[in-house]
């Protein structure tokens, strides 16, 4: 197994660099992808553009100059757009993510660089994290913390298992079935924090699938239907009078969190409650974009670093 995961390893390396030998090529590919339509100024998209010497622009209505850098988490970097690109594409389409560590030896550079480098790219990804969703949809809460049996018995919390967050992050996350996911970083699990979320976030009508926490305040704008695993009720599928399917369940959503905790644990080993959302906003893009292809997840995750 391990050598397998070198060989694809050395495989992705070797493609990217015959498809990227140099700097320049780097840079052209992404002026393609921010610009597919002809250079805009990003001072004013209205005005012609004059291309200049050394990569450089000019917008005619500000006078002002610009490179494919400005206006993107990247401008103020030392870093060549080679390697901007290259910890793109690793962070794009691998699984479950490239830790930081990983990234500075495929890169040669400090731990702390390549660290700056994917919570930048992570930061962009959170635009993909804010779908507004409808139809049927299951909603769930996760909760992040280190294990508590691995502590030193000075350190350990009481009453810390369940849903007690005293020691935990909790994260709420909404699942379209079928289509996109959204997920938060929260303060705590009471109804009314919850509630003020799914309202924002989904559709008025839609129906909601719970896993029976009480979510008071749903019924009056939603349809929620619920599975009890305290009584160990997973769920149940039945069909209406006009033959429509119904599944009462979370198993989607369950199966996400599943997804993200090995995630956290196999690539990354310990989050930060600092910066969890950024980890859960990289878990919601990979999620989002699972139906296309590497290449136009790629170029999304381009156009959403000037965006």
């Amino acid at each position: 197994m391990i050598l397998k995961k070198e060989r694809r390893k050395r495989k992705s390396i070797v493609d990217f660099k015959s498809s990227f030998p140099d700097e320049e090529s780097a840079i052209k590919f992404y002026e393609r992808i921010r610009w597919c339509n002809g250079v805009i100024s990003p001072f004013d998209p209205t005005s012609k553009v004059y291309k200049c010497k050394n990569g450089r622009y000019k917008c005619k209505n500000t006078g002002k100059y610009f490179t494919y850098r400005t206006g993107t988490y990247f401008a103020n970097s030392k870093l060549g757009m080679r390697d901007w690109l290259y910890a793109i594409i690793m962070l794009a389409n691998h699984k479950k993510g490239i830790s930081s560590y990983q990234l500075a030896n495929d890169l040669d550079i400090p731990q702390k660089t390549a660290w700056y480098m994917i919570h930048r790219i992570r930061a962009s990804m959170a635009k993909e994290n804010n779908h507004k969703l409808s139809g049927e949809v299951e909603i769930d809460e996760s909760f992040v913390s280190g294990k508590n049996k691995n502590r030193h018995k000075d350190k350990k919390v009481e009453k810390c298992q369940g849903r007690s967050y005293k020691d935990k992050v909790s994260v709420f996350g909404i699942l379209e079935r079928g289509g996109k996911m959204f997920a938060k970083v929260v303060p705590n699990t009471q109804a009314r924090t919850l509630v003020s979320i799914v309202k924002k976030n989904v559709d008025v009508g839609s129906i909601i699938y719970t896993d029976g926490w009480s979510y008071k305040g749903l019924e009056k704008k939603y349809t929620q239907m619920s599975v009890d695993h305290g009584k160990h009720f997973y769920g149940t599928t039945f069909v209406t009078d006009d033959g429509e399917i119904i599944q009462v369940t979370t198993n989607r959503i369950e199966n996400a969190w599943s997804v993200f905790k090995r995630t956290i644990k196999g690539t990354y080993i310990h989050v930060s409650k600092k910066h969890l959302q950024r980890y859960v906003d990289e878990f919601v893009f990979r999620f989002n974009t699972r139906k296309i292809s590497k290449y136009e997840r790629i170029e999304l995750l381009l156009q959403y670093a000037a965006a």
